[in-house]
This record gives structure tokens, sequence and C-alpha cells, in this order.
């Protein structure tokens, strides 16, 4: 497992300075070509232990974020404004929990069982985005998660489709076009309260002002306290860095809140002409460590929610196995006839 300098200072050491002793550097010479020339590493394939252990952090994170990320917005399906609201909330639902699958089954192809995957959340050892422990208190917090999260989550992922790592990359087209679904009815579903009522509007600007930096959050820790970010890089598992990807997001995002008429919750933030980008106000990091150490508002009642379902649902896991099973003595008795 691989952690930042901020997180686990020696693991992080450990991890920067390990080398696979029984390494072929004939395969390792091919590999480093191939990802070179922008070709896709295939589960056969021949690949660094590194590599491996680096895929199966980042997409296991990714699939954990997609499971717990149904919680917030499930909160709110009975209560949702409207049948036509609720329809789209219980689609956008089950689109993460599809996505949570493909990630799952893409890890899997790295030698980690599902099971294995689900156990270290469970426990507590797992981590997954941070932005998902926050509480949705209002309907416009569900607008703000569509708008906001989603596009956030646009930014990085669609840097991801050029992943060196197949099936990850595959997962990810179609990943970011229900992504891109998810942001737009976000916005609309913002856009419909920025013009609303007055007490409408308010309770938009409130979502912004809670959201926004959270939001910036979710690209993770500033490069410089991020050391594996350029091995990945290299790799191409990554393809831009959290700071890059960060500033796209802002860059993006701010005309959108502009034309919506709402004001961004940093009073640092203006437009700088020499680089053409916006600059803005200083990240709570203390914040930030706190969440995605298990400190935040709901990291617990997330984790519960998830154990409880999880036990919940252990008689459908058991009957589909036992028909399984039963399907496939049939067709061995078939076959033996």
């Amino acid at each position: 497992m691989a952690y930042t300098i901020a997180e686990k200072p020696e693991e992080a050491r450990a991890f920067a300075a390990e080398t696979d002793r029984n390494e072929d550097p004939a395969k390792r010479a091919a590999f480093d070509t191939k990802v070179a020339a922008e070709g896709k590493i295939e589960p056969r394939d021949w690949m660094p232990e590194k590599y491996r252990k680096t895929l199966v952090r980042q997409i296991s994170q990714h699939a954990h974020s997609e499971y717990v990320g149904m919680l917030p917005e499930g909160n709110w399906v009975t209560r949702a404004p409207s049948l036509r609201r609720k329809a789209i909330l219980l689609s956008k639902i089950q689109d993460e929990a599809g996505h949570s699958l493909y990630l799952y089954s893409a890890v899997e192809t790295l030698g980690v069982s599902r099971d294995e995957l689900l156990d270290a959340l469970h426990e507590g050892r797992a981590k997954y985005s941070s932005i998902f422990n926050y509480p949705t208190l209002t309907w416009a917090d569900v607008a703000a998660i569509g708008w906001l999260v989603d596009g956030a989550a646009i930014v990085n992922q669609v840097s991801l489709q050029r992943c060196s790592y197949g099936p990850y990359s595959r997962a990810m087209v179609r990943i970011c076009k229900e992504e891109s679904f998810h942001q737009r009815q976000g916005y609309e579903a913002m856009m419909m309260l920025a013009q609303g009522t007055p007490e409408q509007k308010k309770m938009a600007q409130d979502s912004l002002n809670r959201w926004w930096w959270p939001s910036l959050m979710m690209f993770g820790p500033s490069d410089k306290d991020s050391p594996n970010s350029e091995q990945s890089m290299a790799w191409r598992i990554k393809r831009d860095s959290n700071d890059d990807l960060r500033q796209k997001f802002v860059d993006m995002t701010v005309p959108q809140a502009e034309y919506l008429g709402l004001k961004m919750p940093d009073p640092d933030l203006k437009f700088n002409e020499e680089t053409g980008h916006y600059d803005f106000g200083e990240i709570d990091w203390n914040e930030f460590w706190e969440v995605v150490n298990g400190n935040g508002i709901c990291n617990r009642e997330r984790l519960q929610d998830r154990r409880s379902a999880w036990d919940k649902g252990a008689w459908v896991r058991d009957a589909a196995m036992a028909h399984a099973e039963k399907k496939d003595a049939r067709k061995l008795a078939a076959a033996a006839e």
C-alpha cells in the first residue's frame, strides 16, 4: 500500500525506495518502452510490482468512492421536490453503483478479490474520497454534489481515459459519459434554485459556501505532499498533477457560478491576467487530513451504513451463490450423461 508523506512518512519512504530484486531487466525495458509509446498494459502483461500496487491503491480508492458516494444523495430520494427529480436522482445513484462494479472488476484483474477490497473498506483500512464525509443538509446540497462534486470528478476522470492500464482506461470511458449527465443535472437543479425565490437562492448560495472547499480537496494533497504522483505520471497512470487538475476545475467552475448569480466563498479569488487562470485562496489542509484520517463529520456514519447494508445483503449473496452452484451442478450432470 502506498501512502503520502503527510499520512505515514516512514511507509511512504519505504514504498518509494522499494525495488523488486527479481525484476527482469529485459521485461522492465519492454514495459517502459510500451508505456512511453502510449501503449496499454493488459492484465496478462508483465508489470513491475510497484506499478501493480499503485494501480490497486488508486483504482480501489476510486471504487470505494463510488460505493460510498451513493449515501449522501440516497438520503434525499424520498424527499426529492418532484417526481422528475426523484427519477433523476435514482438513476444517478444507480449509475454510481455501476461505476463501483466496473472499478472493482478492474482491480480484480490485478489479483485482488472483491471480498478483500470490501473487507478493507468495512474495517476502516481503505480510503475513499473525503468529499463523501460531509452531510447533505438541504436539497440544494444534492444539486451542489451534481454540479461541483461530479464536475470535479469529470476533470479528474477525463484524463484517466488515457491511463496506461487498459481495464481502468476502458472503464473510465463509460464512467465519464455518465458523469457528464450527473454534472449537467446538478447544474440545472442549482440554476432552478438560483433563479427561484429569495429563499431558494439563499439555499443555493449556502450550499455553494459549504461544498466549494471540500470540492477543491477532492483532487488530493498539493503536489509537494504527494510523492507518488511523479511516479504515477511517469507510468501514465495519472496524466495530470493534483494541482493542475484543481486549477482546471477552478477555471471551469467560476464562470458557471457567475452565470448563476452566486458568489464564490473565497475572498482571495481573482482572475490573473498574466497567467490566464484564477488565483484562489489557501485550502485548509488540516481539515482535509482530519477527514481523510477518519475524523470528518460523517466518516463513522458512512462506514456504519456500508457495513449494515453488507450484513443485511448477506442472504442475497448466499442465495445467488447457491443458485450458481446448482446451475453448475446441472451442467456437469448433463455433460456426464
